[in-house]
């Protein structure tokens, strides 16, 4: 297979920051890469985009040809290409695996021996599996998984491992150990872990950028790899109440893809030595009820219905600390949730 690129070179006159004259976006075409090529080139930089969905046709990162012939003259990789979301069943469990990490193995090794020492990786806060909490008698803990029992009968809350008493959620930090629950969280952690070892390796530069929960202009619709935010938006639109699962009390971090867009530009910019994790999130403690509530309210449908169901690869609460982002790369979400549900309440999204 021949890789078939396309490659917008800035023609605003401006010296590209940090020397860099070349960027390949893997999965530039999709709903978050393809913000991610429009800021990067907006912001001075030469970019040329490797897609499986391209109209012009497919060019797959699991391709070692077509991702050498992509490389030539890159300095930098930004790796958005990743199949999303939690699936449907264990029969998605090759795929998720063959397009992340077999598809990351290739990228990486082609990079070794292209020369090219920079990588900044689309991860995600499903890496951590639960957020973190503390118990008032046992200080900070991780749950396990959640029982089936217990959600079956509407107990969503994981108890303290210790002692089954309440918890407390709180901020989690890159520090905190990965736990993934999925097998889409296994799989980016996976990428995490190739990305880190080729670091060494090369002495090359990773940034993982872990997402939380993005939303905003051209997410994909109602489908079992799509966000909760354009599943709520698809029921909303079509005047169909929102189904709500668990209680709708699920604490998140919805952050808007113009946000992660401008990560991504700063993230290229830094150059961080080594392999290294950064949250990109807004900051803001949001329910999913709350996310659905807004979204019928703005587009003035009906309310949100919670339905008590639950889906396994689900966790209760996950909210990140964005300091680390902020101290070392200078970024800080700026679209506000208020602003980002208005425009994304009628914003166009993807079939």
């Amino acid at each position: 297979m021949t890789a078939r690129l396309v490659r917008s070179r800035t023609r605003r006159g401006r010296p590209t920051v940090g020397g860099v004259t070349h960027i390949l976006v893997t999965g530039g075409a999709g709903f978050i890469g393809s913000h991610v090529t429009a800021a990067l080139r907006e912001a001075g930089h030469d970019v040329s985009v490797l897609d499986l969905s391209r109209p012009e046709g497919p060019a797959d990162v699991r391709d070692p040809v077509a991702v050498a012939a992509a490389l030539r003259g890159v300095d930098v990789v930004v790796h958005q290409a990743a199949m999303v979301g939690l699936g449907v069943d264990l029969s998605d469990l090759p795929e998720y695996v063959s397009r992340n990490d077999f598809g990351t193995a290739v990228l990486l090794s082609a990079m070794a021996a292209a020369g090219i020492r920079r990588l900044v990786l689309a991860s995600s806060m499903v890496v951590y599996g639960e957020g973190a909490y503390g118990c008032p008698a046992h200080g900070p803990v991780r749950p396990g998984p959640r029982a089936v029992a217990e959600l079956a009968a509407g107990r969503f809350e994981p108890p303290c491992p210790v002692c089954g008493s309440p918890l407390v959620p709180d901020l989690v930090d890159e520090d905190v150990p990965a736990d993934p629950r999925s097998v889409y969280a296994a799989t980016k952690l996976a990428q995490e872990h190739l990305s880190a070892a080729w670091a060494r390796e090369t002495g090359g530069s990773a940034a993982a950028l872990r997402y939380h929960n993005v939303y905003g202009p051209g997410m994909p619709r109602d489908t079992p790899y799509s966000g909760v935010a354009a599943i709520f938006r698809s029921a909303a639109e079509a005047g169909r109440s929102p189904r709500v699962f668990e209680d709708g009390r699920q604490r998140r971090d919805f952050v808007h893809v113009a946000d992660v867009a401008r990560a991504n530009v700063v993230a290229v910019d830094a150059a961080v030595p080594g392999f290294r994790a950064y949250n990109i999130a807004s900051g803001r403690v949001t329910t999913v009820g709350e996310m659905a509530k807004a979204l019928t309210e703005t587009l003035a449908g009906p309310a949100p219905v919670v339905t008590g169901e639950f889906r396994l690869g689900d966790v209760r609460h996950i909210v990140a600390s964005p300091a680390r982002a902020a101290a070392e790369l200078g970024f800080r979400a700026e679209v506000s949730f208020d602003e980002g549900i208005r425009e994304f309440a009628r914003a166009p999204l993807r079939a």
